[in-house]
């Protein structure tokens, strides 16, 4: 490759997707699109276009199946996961139907309708509120872009024959891509675009390579030879770094390796406060796949199982059976760590209905509860799922976005029809399961010393808390900044939310990222939650501090910011009662 080194250092900043930091030369690759041009049939051609489409379907098909056996032997369940969703793509009735339509009724040549439906269905999930549907937008792309290359006679990407050891540079890395590179040839994954659940990081902390995305325009700016420093700890990516900057990143990698010595050694301790307070500590899961990591990290349980996946992953809701074998596994793997499971939390625009209409803000519309409670057969089989598995273990059930207090009662009572319809058939559940809600708008908060009579539990998903409480769009870029969960109306709205459930003798939990986050960690202790729940990665630093904060004093702190009225101000003093009580945490370069 060809040397090419700017001689002025330039930081570049994005999401940090996979811890690690390294240094090396750059190998820039492309998206992976290919130049299509229009071209024009005449109306006797189609037939023969439409059986050249469904070739390349059949193809596209084969490759995407062969991918998934190799990632499934080499990563897991997990990562093989990705190449099942673009199966679905494949087979994906509407956007098959569209193309086809677009060749016979359209006369356009088979690249060239592929191109433009793929490219209007990106642009759909793109402009997604939701993060996730936003990221399976690079799923139909790597997809339409290996159909259009079978049509073509073209070949992808191939990272499988590196020459020397690299930093992978592109807008995107497609998955079928990155899914067989020499992993003994990738030091770390830049890329332009993705969040923290692209495929590109799902990949990068499998494998343990350090990846920074959403890094912009960085691809353009980057050439192949290029010398850049990745730090997938902070989400910096430093080009040219000088003599100074490697040293300091060097003992800066050196303190981060000592501290994982540490984090590992209270692994099996108990999250317990210097003044004896103990702290619930779960993991955050998204499928059964999970549990080796939440073992693994140190976690008390799971406080959060997202069911999503298991319709997001199907054509048609999930059977009965299927949720149970699913709510089964983690269930008895984790016993007798409790498990809790919330019930579908999508949005309208994320569940297949011919007949939903498209929302304008998604947010405040069709999702979560609201849908469940709209499709109560749909609903008792999820019900009926949960309870019959929670014989199985430690489970426990909670409600998404509930608003008011009528939902609430709604919701209980189809649970309640579900336990007597098992009474009377003699099927085995467990009559004292807990059940909860989570509180995620205003009116929940505010409402809550009327809800909390009715559930055994809490749970503050503060990402949207805080979302609904200062009306800002936390994925849009031109006001996410401010964002703030640390904002006095949303601590103020925590704290009536912990004063309502101590009324009543019930716990709260907090399972939004603000659990996650060392800086904020005080206030939520000081603000009197019983429990944490994030993601299995971030266990070990959450203990680490915990271990070494005193409630007391998180409390005292926490009156102090109560009585703040700029946000800034708020989590100042958070961090810096951590910062003080574990400096190791925030180590970061000058």
């Amino acid at each position: 490759m060809r040397p090419h080194e700017p001689s002025v250092e330039r930081v570049s900043r994005g999401v940090a997707a996979s811890g690690g930091v390294v240094h090396g030369r750059v190998f820039r690759i492309g998206s992976g699109m290919v130049d299509v041009r229009p071209r024009s049939i005449a109306e006797r051609e189609t037939g023969e276009e439409l059986e050249r489409f469904h070739r390349a379907i059949t193809e596209t098909r084969h490759q995407v199946l062969e991918i998934h056996q190799r990632v499934l032997l080499a990563m897991g369940a997990t990562e093989a996961a990705i190449f099942e969703a673009h199966g679905l793509v494949l087979e994906d009735p509407a956007l098959v139907g569209e193309i086809s339509r677009a060749i016979r009724e359209g006369l356009n040549g088979a690249e060239y309708a592929v191109q433009t439906v793929c490219s209007r269905f990106c642009a759909a999930l793109e402009a997604a509120d939701d993060p996730y549907l936003r990221e399976r937008a690079a799923d139909v792309q790597d997809v339409s872009h290996r159909v259009i290359r079978n049509l073509l006679g073209e070949m992808g990407p191939n990272l499988a024959n590196l020459a020397e050891p690299v930093v992978l540079v592109a807008p995107d890395l497609p998955p079928s891509a990155t899914a067989l590179l020499d992993r003994s040839k990738v030091l770390g994954f830049a890329t332009d675009r993705g969040g923290l659940t692209g495929h590109t990081a799902i990949v990068a902390r499998k494998l343990r390579i350090p990846a920074v995305v959403g890094l912009g325009d960085v691809s353009r700016e980057l050439q192949t030879g290029d010398h850049v420093l990745i730090d997938g700890h902070e989400g910096v990516l430093v080009l040219s770094p000088t003599d100074a900057t490697l040293f300091r990143y060097g003992q800066i990698r050196e303190r981060r390796e000592a501290l994982e010595v540490r984090l590992q050694a209270v692994r099996d301790l108990p999250a317990v406060t210097l003044d004896g307070a103990r702290i619930g500590l779960a993991a955050n899961i998204d499928e059964p796949s999970e549990v080796a990591s939440v073992r693994e990290s140190g976690a008390h349980g799971v406080g959060l199982f997202r069911t999503e996946f298991l319709f997001l992953n199907s054509e048609v809701p999930p059977d009965e059976d299927r949720q149970y074998a699913a709510y089964r596994a983690v269930a008895e793997s984790l016993a007798p760590d409790p498990v809790v499971i919330r019930t579908l939390d999508l949005g309208g625009d994320k569940l297949v209905d011919p007949d939903q209409t498209a929302e304008q803000n998604p947010f405040l519309g069709w999702r979560a509860i609201r849908i469940s409670l709209a499709r109560p057969e749909m609903f008792r089989v999820q019900l009926r799922a949960i309870l019959r598995a929670s014989v199985h273990g430690r489970i426990r059930l909670m409600f998404p976005m509930i608003s008011s207090i009528d939902e609430l009662i709604e919701a209980k009572a189809l649970l309640e029809e579900c336990r007597s319809d098992f009474v009377r058939q003699g099927v085995a559940h467990d009559p004292t399961l807990q059940v909860g809600m989570m509180i995620e708008v205003p009116s929940a908060a505010l409402l809550a010393p009327h809800l909390a009579p009715h559930v055994d539990f809490f749970s503050l998903g503060t990402n949207d808390l805080t979302q609904y409480t200062l009306a800002v769009d936390r994925l849009n870029p031109k006001v996410a900044t401010l964002h703030n969960p640390a904002h006095p109306a949303v601590l103020r709205l925590i704290r009536a939310t912990v004063e309502a459930a101590r009324a009543q003798g019930r716990w709260v939990g907090v399972c939004g990222e603000m659990a996650g986050d060392p800086a904020l960690i005080p206030l939520l202790l000081g603000l009197g939650v019983d429990e944490l729940s994030v993601t299995p990665a971030l266990i070990p630093a959450a203990k680490h501090l915990l271990r070494r904060l005193r409630r007391d004093e998180a409390v005292a702190m926490a009156e102090r910011a109560l009585g703040c009225s700029r946000a800034q101000d708020a989590l100042e003093l958070s961090r810096d009662l951590a910062r003080t009580a574990a400096p190791e945490l925030f180590s970061a370069p000058e």
